[in-house]
């Protein structure tokens, strides 16, 4: 079988973003970084968000082998990923002035811990709302975020902001607006779409300068391995029991 043109395309495209945000985004990559190891050395927790698939990055820090134990998912019902019909829904629940305040309130977020918002567009009342209510709580924000839509597009929340306004930190992904890399003859519209493969590459870089800064400082940082390896498990009870008031995935 012969190889895929479009197929190499996409991965050249990806690669050249992530080779970008790589060169571009490092000193915000290292500032998250000394974010979260400030919030690990104080006794704070971590929390990310991100509705529909920008929750898809969110939650990949949460909960996983090589991951700090203490990352928690803040979820809005309706808008993790796409697991409400129809899927339209959770687009609209986006909309939604109010929706994320309320959520936060009832979330154990409190002063002191870090929060990531993630929301490749950042123009939506969700996640500008969640930003900019966190840190009227007193929590530290990490935007996530393609910075091209707030120059290129027009914002959809009371506020005439995005995202990228109301964070301490902001990681740019670089992601074009329409969020697709490729086009092709007989393809009427713009195809594969790369933001998922970059956005949690920077989650990832930013938890691991995290790590390294707890390491510079004398702090083992929380993290899990994996449970299919021989001791995994028991690790993992170990760390989790260590850090029980700090993780809320489990009772």
């Amino acid at each position: 079988m012969s190889e895929s043109k479009l197929a190499g395309q996409f991965f050249d495209a990806a690669i050249g973003l992530l080779q970008r945000v790589r060169d571009e985004e490092s000193a915000s990559i290292a500032a998250a970084g000394t974010a979260i190891a400030d919030t690990v050395a104080a006794g704070g927790r971590i929390f990310a968000f991100g509705a529909g698939h920008s929750s898809l990055a969110a939650q990949d820090i949460v909960y996983r082998a090589g991951g700090f134990a203490l990352a928690n998912l803040l979820a809005v019902p309706g808008a993790v990923g796409v697991d409400v019909v129809p899927a339209t829904l959770g687009s609209a629940l986006e909309r939604v002035e109010g929706l994320a305040s309320a959520v936060l309130d009832s979330s154990p977020a409190t002063a002191g811990d870090v929060l990531v918002v993630i929301s490749l567009s950042g123009r939506n009342a969700l996640p500008v709302e969640m930003a900019t209510h966190a840190r009227e709580l007193g929590l530290k924000v990490i935007g996530v975020t393609s910075v091209a839509y707030a120059t290129e597009t027009t914002s959809r929340n009371a506020t005439g902001t995005y995202l990228r306004d109301h964070c301490d930190i902001v990681l740019d992904s670089k992601i074009a607006v329409g969020d697709a890399e490729l086009t092709a003859d007989g393809v009427e519209a713009p195809f594969a779409p790369a933001s998922t493969v970059v956005t949690s590459a920077l989650m990832q870089a930013m938890m691991a300068a995290a790590a390294e800064e707890l390491v510079h400082r004398g702090i083992e940082p929380p993290l899990l391995r994996s449970g299919n390896v021989d001791g995994g498990t028991e690790w993992n009870r170990r760390v989790m029991t260590e850090y029980s008031d700090r993780i809320f995935y489990q009772h």
